[in-house]
């Protein structure tokens, strides 16, 4: 049996390739009930089945950080299991609603990357994911930067 690989070293990132990423998550009542309680969101959209009902959706919609801190999870074998830090987050977008009962996938672009100017052990990934649903639809977007680790450090 072989071990698993956690993430990718700095120099295994090509540019312009797109990384499907293997989990996926079904997003269930109780997932989204528990989030909003953790996270003090208590708006009604995403708590009350009648609020919900004379909404635009006419359901409950699960929270957007929800998507986002799964998607973001999803992504973790991949592209930060080698990772320093993630430096930053930009250009968040909810693309579409999710529900419950929705299963989220993802995917990842390497945008670009680059050699740390102040270290030579690492370097920066930038990076696009998108967040998709079992329909195929795009839920969610982001991109962030990631400082990672090099195989061979010069």
């Amino acid at each position: 049996m072989n071990q698993s690989v956690l993430g990718l070293y700095f120099e295994e990132f090509e540019v312009g390739s797109e990384i499907k990423h293997a989990l996926s998550k079904t997003i269930f009542e109780s997932d989204n009930n528990f989030f909003s309680l953790m996270t003090m969101n208590h708006h009604p959209v995403h708590t009350n089945v009648d609020y919900a009902s004379h909404n635009q959706h006419g359901q409950v919609l699960v929270v957007g950080t929800l998507v986002f801190s799964l998607v973001v999870g999803m992504t973790v074998p991949d592209v930060s299991g080698k990772a320093i830090a993630n430096l930053g987050y930009e250009s968040i977008k909810h693309l579409a609603p999710t529900f419950v009962g929705d299963t989220i996938y993802a995917r990842t672009k390497i945008l670009d990357k680059r050699e740390s100017k102040s270290k030579g052990d690492r370097g920066i990934v930038y990076v696009e994911t998108i967040g998709y649903n079992q329909r195929g639809e795009d839920v969610i977007s982001f991109r962030r930067n990631v400082l990672v680790k090099k195989q061979n450090p010069s």
